[in-house]
């Protein structure tokens, strides 16, 4: 069963932040760039040790594993700092999720975590080791958070006023595949990442209980027929309440609507569309391990508390 989770306090300006990169190499110049955004905020970024790292042997992580690991925990387990946002994704969380002491971070107090794509990873994880909450939204090096004033305004509004985006709204409504109210505690990211994770270590049994948010980017349809086939064949998506379906960028089948249809209209629950989520311009924040309300038609989620504190 999925339950709401601790959620962590809201950010005040001057608070410290921790910029980490948990997966791929990070361009230096788009680093920079976020940063300013960030500053214009009046936040205090600090950017962990090995952000601009790149492995030796596989030049698509950001440095050695261990070294990402030791970033993202020690940024967790530092009392003057009040969030930690991820750099970018690309690949490379599962790779160093299980060399986190979860222990020394359960001891550490709850702070926002920020990030989407190859996170899922460690949203799932946050989620099943800490039971704390966290943020599917913007990367402060992704060149989709640099040209969005849209996706900048709303991870801003999350993180100093959550009050102010308790309700999110698909823009231009959504896309109903099915209709209905639904209610429960929102989780998910992106599809290839929770597939990829069955069967690992303290993976999440199933989504029962759960208002899923799946997106993903650059797939032809088949592999997200397989990822989502994967997914039912081991009753992952058993008891889930409701889904909200963000962006498909970069995958480009006409025959992908039908496949979503095919594939989750037989769950039974409301299913919306086109939620504005993800890999797409101007993407929203979708706060993880919140109750909430799904209401297809109305084409919004409404959550019962803020996303932090």
């Amino acid at each position: 069963m999925t339950h709401s989770l601790i959620r962590p306090a809201r950010l005040a300006p001057g608070a410290r932040v921790a910029v980490v990169a948990p997966s791929g190499p990070v361009p230096e110049d788009r680093l920079q760039a976020g940063l300013d955004i960030l500053r214009g905020w009046d936040l205090d970024p600090v950017v962990a040790p090995h952000v601009l790292d790149v492995e030796s042997r596989f030049d698509y992580l950001a440095g050695a594993d261990a070294d990402r690991a030791a970033d993202l925990q020690r940024a967790w387990c530092d009392p003057d700092v009040d969030a930690v946002l991820c750099a970018r994704g690309g690949y490379g969380a599962q790779r160093m999720v299980d060399l986190l002491d979860w222990t020394a971070m359960r001891a550490a107090r709850p702070k926002v975590f920020v990030g989407y794509s190859d996170i899922t990873a460690l949203h799932e994880a946050f989620a099943v080791r800490l039971g704390v909450s966290t943020l599917h939204g913007p990367m402060v090096a992704a060149a989709d958070f640099l040209k969005s004033a849209r996706a900048q305004g709303h991870l801003r509004a999350t993180l100093f006023e959550p009050e102010t985006v308790r309700v999110v709204a698909a823009p231009g409504g959504g896309r109903v595949l099915v209709p209905g109210v639904a209610r429960g505690v929102t989780l998910g990211g992106c599809l290839a990442l929770l597939a990829a994770d069955l069967g690992a270590p303290f993976a999440r049994r199933s989504a029962r209980g759960g208002l899923l948010c799946l997106e993903d980017v650059g797939e032809e349809t088949y592999r997200l027929d397989r990822y989502l086939t994967q997914l039912l064949r081991a009753g992952w998506f058993d008891g889930v309440s409701g889904v909200l379906l963000g962006s498909w960028a970069e995958c480009d089948d006409p025959g992908l609507d039908v496949l979503l249809s095919d594939r989750l209209g037989g769950l039974g629950v409301p299913v919306l569309d086109t939620f504005g989520f993800g890999h797409g311009d101007d993407a929203l924040t979708i706060p993880f391990g919140v109750t909430g309300e799904l209401d297809a038609a109305a084409g919004t989620l409404t959550l019962d508390t803020p996303a932090l504190t």
